[in-house]
């Protein structure tokens, strides 16, 4: 965060004078004029803290009521005025009682680093100019995903300072009443180690692990040839496997133990029977169990499965037989699922029938259409087989709508659009249906923007702000890359990234949500690791969820109520602040994308 909010400076800049002269005409000079009066820097400006890409859409956010007209992009030793533009009409938030007025300065190309100054007010955070302004942020949150590694030890070399002990090894993990069978009693020891914590807690859960994987390996298959480059510094760096397979097949593999071998049904966590304590991973020596197997846990362990496969036979070589165990064990866990079409993880029913009672993150799910559509599309796309298909038609609705960990069904729909022109007839008819929503949606999102006060995608609905509402940022902004992957239109990357703005600081609170990025970034995120680790920053990376009116947490010191400044950065805020691995994927996602499409499309100037 920045520490000098109240730095007095006395500067000189050059403005644009108009004064009426004696005559018939107007004399238009430039007057430098000498401030002395003190300017800072000021939160109510609020931008990409990171930074605008040259030929991009560039707009800053003043909240709050001024008398100000102008403002003044400058030299961060405020002396040079490289940029000079009128702010927008004062607009009325209607996520909140906050104003705004809009400071355009797309017409800006010239790289450099750079603050927006209004006289009187203050300026805003340093920012950037530039090529590649959102890596950082990029390769940040994929690298998030190694922090949550389980069962390894955090390397100096690859943690930096928050280098930790492996954590939990979960080698002998029991099997809880709930999820008892003739071949594997009750308090049978199996081996489940590795993947990724799930949040800022310590257990692993399949549903949520499922959206995360299938968001992640989409954006793969979307951009290879980006992420075939991509280095993140994890301990796999120098293999011949992409750094974003190589995170994600260490979570695969896990997922892969969590299948019942007997049945091919899918446990639906690995955890401890309660949350533990804010400690470090691995000091507690609680208990841990795999729980009962269910629909919702099995369809999406198909999905990722079946996805997995299709990509991992590129790298057969350096990962001998993976491609062909994922794709055994998708068609597995799809069978038991249509031998088991009602098995509903209800954590309630179990704690009233077994012990010890399971007290954390259930993820119940009593819909299972939409995870039936993912599946039979992930497994249509990689065997051809049009049974799939058929239960893809059959299941799947006749709208759209976001993902999120009780909704996967358009990860099922993006596929088949990626790959359609690989797909029988029948199935390229469906994906032109497909396009024309994905493009609506994409449009209606567009149509809305400019009567946003922070003239953003997100936001233009009070539903927007819910718990992980940074995750619909994010999400929105992926309706928007599929638009312009199916469309080739310009416009969709530019509103792609209001919202990537949105995420980085261009909000109603002034955050950027993800940590170790930006001025003004989340610093006391719900994060065991980050809160016990006793390093100050925390560990970074890591997306939290954003503003959420419902305030589940009851933590006291919320300053604000409304929709979109509802954000509290205190550990004790799970509802707002907490960190989760579903979140960070679609995140992952459309940073990357915005990056990878500098080198696709040159961006159009939005007037």
């Amino acid at each position: 965060m920045t520490n000098n909010k109240n730095v007095q400076k006395k500067y000189t800049f050059t403005v644009p004078y108009i004064r009426k002269a004696t005559g018939l005409f107007l004399l238009i000079f430039a007057m430098t004029i000498t401030i002395s009066k003190a300017q800072m820097v000021t939160d109510r400006i609020k931008i990409n803290q990171l930074g605008y890409y040259k030929d991009a859409p560039k707009v800053a956010i003043v909240t709050g009521t001024t008398d100000a007209t102008n403002f003044y992009v400058t030299s961060t030793n405020l002396k040079d005025t490289v940029f000079t533009g009128t702010l927008g009409n004062e607009m009325q938030s209607k996520n909140s009682s906050t104003k705004t007025k809009i400071a355009n300065f797309s017409s800006l190309h010239t790289p450099g680093t750079y603050v927006l100054l209004i006289p009187g007010m203050g300026h805003s955070y340093v920012f950037v100019i530039g090529e590649s302004v959102n890596h950082a942020a990029a390769v940040a949150g994929l690298k998030g995903y190694y922090f949550q590694r389980v069962s390894m030890p955090l390397e100096e070399k690859y943690a930096g300072k928050w280098h930790r002990s492996k954590g939990h090894a979960d080698n002998a993990v029991l099997i809880h009443p709930s999820a008892a069978s003739k071949e594997r009693p009750a308090g049978m020891k199996i081996s489940t180690p590795g993947g990724w914590y799930d949040a800022g807690d310590y257990n692993k859960y399949m549903v949520n692990s499922g959206i995360t994987m299938g968001t992640m390996l989409s954006a793969y298959e979307d951009f290879s040839a980006y992420f075939d480059t991509l280095r993140t510094n994890i301990p796999e760096s120098n293999d011949r496997v992409p750094d974003i397979l190589n995170e994600l097949i260490y979570n695969l593999r896990w997922m892969l133990t969590m299948q019942d071998p007997n049945d091919g049904g899918v446990y639906n966590k690995c955890t401890n029977a309660s949350f533990d304590g804010m400690v470090m991973p691995g000091v507690t020596a609680a208990p841990r169990y795999v729980v009962q197997k269910g629909v919702a846990a099995s369809l999406d362990f198909a999905a990722v499965t079946a996805q997995a496969s299709r990509i991992l036979r590129r790298f057969q070589k350096q990962l001998p037989g993976l491609a062909d165990s994922c794709l055994h064990a998708s068609v597995k866990a799809w069978q038991w699922s249509e031998m088991n079409p009602s098995m509903e993880y209800n954590q309630n029913a179990i704690n009233t029938a077994t012990e010890p009672k399971i007290t954390t993150g259930a993820y119940g799910d009593r819909s299972f259409s939409d995870e039936w559509t993912w599946a039979a599309a992930e497994l249509f796309a990689t065997t051809g087989k049009k049974t799939y298909y058929d239960a893809y038609d059959k299941q799947k609705k006749d709208s759209i709508s976001l993902p999120s960990w009780a909704s996967v069904e358009l990860l099922g729909h993006y596929t088949i659009l990626r790959l359609q022109k690989q797909l029988p007839a029948y199935a390229q008819n469906q994906a032109r249906i497909l396009a024309k929503r994905v493009s609506a949606l994409a449009d209606r999102y567009i149509s809305n923007v400019a009567g946003n006060a922070f003239h953003t995608m997100m936001g233009q609905s009070t539903r927007d702000f819910n718990w992980g509402s940074n995750s619909n940022a994010a999400n929105q902004g992926i309706v928007l890359i599929n638009a312009y992957l199916l469309t080739k239109e310009r416009k969709y990357i530019d509103y792609a990234l209001t919202n990537l703005d949105y995420i980085l600081g261009r909000n109603a609170t002034g955050y950027s949500f993800l940590t170790g990025i930006g001025s003004k970034s989340t610093m006391h995120p719900h994060h065991r690791p980050s809160v016990a680790d006793g390093v100050t920053e925390p560990v970074p990376g890591l997306l939290a969820g954003g503003p959420n009116p419902g305030k589940q947490d009851k933590c006291a010191g919320y300053e604000f109520s409304e929709p979109e400044t509802t954000y509290l950065d205190q550990d004790c805020s799970y509802s707002t602040n907490e960190i989760a691995i579903n979140w960070n994927s679609p995140f992952v996602y459309l940073s990357n994308a915005i990056e990878a499409l500098q080198y696709d499309v040159k961006y159009s100037t939005r007037k």
